[in-house]
């Protein structure tokens, strides 16, 4: 039983991988590049099939057409979406919430062929389930901290730009052929936005949609007011990287006052699961009650709820906002 149990799982769980890499396979730019060039030149009549294709960017949430659907009704699609960008990740939505269900599933299956109960399964499930936008949010936190580290240096790259002559969009162009990502990429599509129309009120606006720092709503707002009212805008660039630097310097000393607040959060967290698997290798008939006795699972259930509760409490004395 426990053999055709396995095979069940492991067929279903190659079948469901199969089907997800099918509809979410895509099209490389090379190969739609190469078919367009193609079509252009044997177009008939000397007129390009072309006139017709849209020049706008792909802005499907997952290439699944009834997931995109879904997708498309959900309130927080556009939040998800706007999480991923923030994490400098080339991925639709719809993929990631696919990756996560097949996770689930997986281990879902994988703890009931270990024997496990129905509710320790379904809470395993769910926790492989966060662990992709687990990944995706510290991809994101990394590359926030990335663009808050060089943001200092691109707003003095500004102001001597301003101080050189040139104007402001100018250097804008500047700080991305000479910052390094993710400051250059940044402000690659504030140049770009601007060079194509778009008004540079609304180009940055669209940075602190992007950056959700408050350094970087300092500057758009000093920029902003600085265009409606006037003054010196190289002073006010310079008195901006002082102030961010200075709360750069101030979060570094809170992070180094309050380390043994979030180590004990984290030993907290991480200490009774791995005294449980500990206890389960050594002595699995002291800890097998737990997952035998009808009460176990609540009690289990109700152990985690409350350790993730501590943490939390714990997280946020120790989270000071500078």
């Amino acid at each position: 039983m426990a053999l055709l149990l396995a095979v069940i799982t492991f067929g279903a769980v190659v079948l469901m991988v199969g089907a997800v890499l099918f509809a979410t396979r895509g099209t490389s730019q090379a190969e739609v590049v190469g078919r367009r060039l193609h079509a252009t030149a044997n177009a008939p009549g000397g007129k390009s099939v072309l006139d017709g294709a849209s020049l706008v960017r792909d802005e499907k949430l997952s290439s699944v057409p009834i997931l995109n659907r879904f997708l498309l009704r959900w309130p927080g699609a556009e939040r998800l979406r706007a999480f991923l960008e923030q994490a400098g990740l080339k991925l639709k939505p719809g993929k990631l919430i696919l990756l996560s269900a097949v996770l689930a599933l997986l281990t879902y299956l994988l703890a009931l062929e270990q024997h496990y109960s129905v509710f320790v399964s379904a809470i395993l499930g769910f926790a492989a389930a966060a662990v992709p936008f687990g990944f995706v949010a510290i991809k994101r936190q990394r590359r926030l901290r990335r663009f808050e580290r060089d943001f200092p240096e691109a707003i003095d790259l500004l102001g001597r730009a301003i101080r050189a002559g040139h104007a402001l969009t100018a250097g804008l162009e500047m700080i991305h052929k000479e910052m390094p990502d993710p400051v250059a990429g940044e402000f690659r599509i504030v140049f770009e936005e601007h060079s194509f129309g778009l008004p540079l009120r609304d180009a940055l606006l669209n940075l602190a949609a992007r950056i959700p720092l408050l350094d970087v709503r300092f500057f758009i707002t000093g920029l902003l007011v600085q265009k409606e009212t006037g003054g010196n805008l190289a002073e006010l660039l310079d008195n901006l990287s002082a102030v961010v630097r200075e709360r750069f310097k101030i979060r570094g000393d809170v992070r180094v006052r309050t380390a043994q607040g979030r180590f004990t959060a984290a030993l907290l967290l991480a200490l009774p699961p791995l005294m449980l698997l500990f206890l389960r290798s050594a002595n699995p008939n002291y800890v097998n009650v737990l997952f035998e006795d009808p009460w176990g699972p609540w009690i289990l259930g109700g152990a985690a709820l409350l350790q993730l509760v501590g943490s939390a409490i714990i997280w946020k004395i120790v989270h000071i906002e500078v």
